[in-house]
């Protein structure tokens, strides 16, 4: 079964298509997105050669049902998801930050924190924490929105407005939803018995007012622990059970890739596409409490996704 990695669609009315990571995104009349969610999978700010099947089935649907159960907190882009991969929505001005938020120190801040940093982003980290520690209160590390083949940057708060990335005005807001965001991510995900450890929102203006694009609580962005294992396993110092892409990113360090200048990324053969999927379709079932219901994956899949963008670009535009 072939991964989807690539489309080349020609809808009515287009205007611009744009080629993500790990999206294809196709822009309708200047008003309106077409969001198809590939199997391309991306790490270290790379995309990986090879698609992971059902990988952008997942995301999809997982940021749909997220993106209906924050819809209270703050306006999103979405419109419809009219086929398992992808989502039409209103086109907003992206913002040139992404708010990233953490709520124990792991990952990319662990790294940092035990190389010696005590401040990332402008907050300051105290002495003595360990690997997989929960903060006393959730911490916001923005970065840059970098194009595709950059790296995003670390960036503070205070430099974001300093140079004019963001209104102070604007950015007040983005912190509020975001910590709005992930607390309400934060319980939902209690309830399904997983810890919500970390995640990034993007955001965007549409008609002056800021809406949350893109996608929301995904493996690709996002981390989950599982809550039963957590605290014996933070004892123990035993790394944690989760559900994350991090996974993809150690697999990739321990064959020598991180990312960096002049290294090449590991070969990935079938057995390990298949271990990344089904980790994949783990996440979409515990996060739910729903079985994976797997698209069709074959000579149609194409005809099948045209077809469903179709039938409702043809009812906006």
């Amino acid at each position: 079964m072939k991964a989807i990695t690539q489309t080349e669609f020609n809808f009515t009315k287009q205007t611009g298509k744009y080629i993500g990571k790990v999206r294809d995104v196709y822009t309708i009349d200047d008003r309106f997105i077409v969001m198809i969610a590939t199997d391309r999978i991306s790490a270290f700010d790379v995309v990986l050669p090879k698609g992971i099947t059902y990988k952008g089935q997942v995301l999809n649907q997982i940021a749909s049902m997220f993106l209906d159960s924050t819809a209270d907190i703050v306006p999103n882009w979405k419109i419809a998801s009219p086929d398992p991969m992808v989502t039409v929505g209103y086109k907003c001005q992206g913002l040139p930050v992404e708010m990233i938020v953490r709520g124990y120190l792991t990952g990319s801040a662990w790294r940092a924190y035990k190389n010696g940093a005590r401040e990332i982003c402008g907050v300051k980290i105290p002495d003595g924490m360990r690997e997989n520690e929960k903060f006393p209160t959730p911490i916001i590390t923005p970065t840059t929105k970098a194009e595709i083949g950059a790296h995003d940057e670390d960036i503070s708060k205070e430099e974001i407005i300093s140079r004019g990335l963001v209104s102070a005005e604007d950015y007040e807001k983005l912190e509020k939803y975001t910590l709005a965001l992930f607390q309400r991510g934060t319980e939902i995900a209690a309830k399904r018995g997983l810890i919500l450890v970390d995640t990034k929102y993007e955001f965007g203006k549409r008609d002056g007012e800021i809406y949350l694009i893109d996608e929301i609580h995904t493996p690709d962005s996002s981390r989950y622990f599982y809550a039963d294992s957590y605290q014996e396993r933070f004892d123990k110092g035993e790394q944690q059970k989760q559900l994350s892409k991090e996974f993809v990113r150690e697999w990739l360090m321990e064959n020598g890739f991180s990312g960096q200048p002049g290294q090449q990324v590991p070969f990935m053969d079938d057995q390990r596409v298949e271990i990344i999927s089904n980790r994949y379709i783990e996440l979409y079932e515990n996060i739910t409490g729903e079985k994976f219901s797997p698209a069709q994956y074959d000579e149609q899949t194409y005809n099948r996704i045209e077809e469903n963008i179709n039938n409702i670009l043809a009812r906006l535009v």
